[in-house]
């Protein structure tokens, strides 16, 4: 086997274990970044949420007091002013969602679905838990959620919660007595609930993926271009020119040109020898001939 051909042959394995390890390593942490960009998006929308909730309760609703003695406004209660002001962006990516979602809620677009009423169940299971994080398939394919807890902390809202009898006549008049009522103070009411698409920025991250890994290769093959030229240039072919001559010295071809190897590395340096050696089989033919 040649020299050329075993240099291209380990150069090959150490390029495929190279370009696997890479890819690897390259394939995680791009998904790992994709994923986190999705994190932080879905914990930016759900501040957000949480911000409007605050300025709802505190804010805007004790503005309201007077005019919800003669018609009840959804748009004092937090969960709904939530809702309204995200879903704009709902409304323009729909694959972006957030939901106020409750097992016993007043307005019936607010009862939770069978895996949000799941983690409602955690978190009255839990009364530590602050947040879960986690993923599901949806029609518009694999998404991240953030759920956090509504937990009734405020007794103002026992009047709105408590019984049907004691909720303004207003609420009473718009949803009806059969929701949103039998609320205890402290309890685990409901989940804040973010869901953002992973199918895009996972996609982008497979482009930049393959765009890794073309580089890689490019990288590799001219690298590997390179090594086979110098190795031709600087070893095989000098060798081979040695090797010729070196031939027919042996068969006695003294008229043989003299090898030059301007070059003071090994190769030249095994010139020099092979000029000595050559010398010296002359000095030792003409005194054989004497």
């Amino acid at each position: 086997m040649k020299l050329i051909l075993k240099f291209n042959l380990a150069f090959l394995v150490v390029f495929l274990i190279g370009l696997a390890v890479s890819g690897y390593a390259a394939r995680d942490l791009l998904q790992s970044n994709a994923e986190h960009e999705v994190l932080d998006t879905a914990g930016l929308l759900i501040q957000k949420a949480e911000a409007v909730r605050n300025y709802t309760a505190q804010q805007v609703a004790p503005l309201l007091q007077t005019q919800m003695k003669y018609t009840f406004l959804p748009q004092s209660v937090p969960s709904f002013a939530a809702i309204e002001v995200l879903k704009g962006l709902t409304q323009k990516f729909p694959e972006y969602t957030y939901k106020a979602a409750m097992l016993n809620p007043t307005n019936p677009r607010d009862r939770a679905s069978d895996w949000e009423a799941d983690l409602i169940t955690h978190f009255k299971q839990d009364a530590e838990a602050k947040e879960i994080v986690g993923q599901r398939d949806t029609p518009a394919g694999r998404a991240l959620y953030i759920a956090r807890p509504i937990r009734l902390s405020n007794p103002a809202c026992l009047q709105c919660h408590s019984t049907p009898t004691a909720a303004p006549a207003t609420m009473i008049e718009k949803y009806g007595p059969a929701n949103g009522f039998g609320w205890n103070l402290n309890e685990t009411i409901g989940i804040q609930v973010v869901s953002v698409p992973l199918s895009l920025p996972l996609a982008r991250a497979d482009k930049a993926w393959w765009t890794v890994m073309a580089m890689l290769t490019g990288v590799f093959v001219v690298i590997g271009l390179t090594l086979n030229l110098m190795l031709w240039k600087l070893v095989i072919q000098p060798v081979t020119r040695l090797s010729a001559l070196a031939d027919r010295v042996s068969m006695g071809e003294m008229e043989a040109p003299e090898f030059s190897a301007p070059s003071k590395d090994e190769i030249g340096v095994l010139s020099d020898s092979f000029s000595r050696m050559r010398k010296s089989l002359q000095h030792a033919m003409k005194l054989l001939e004497g």
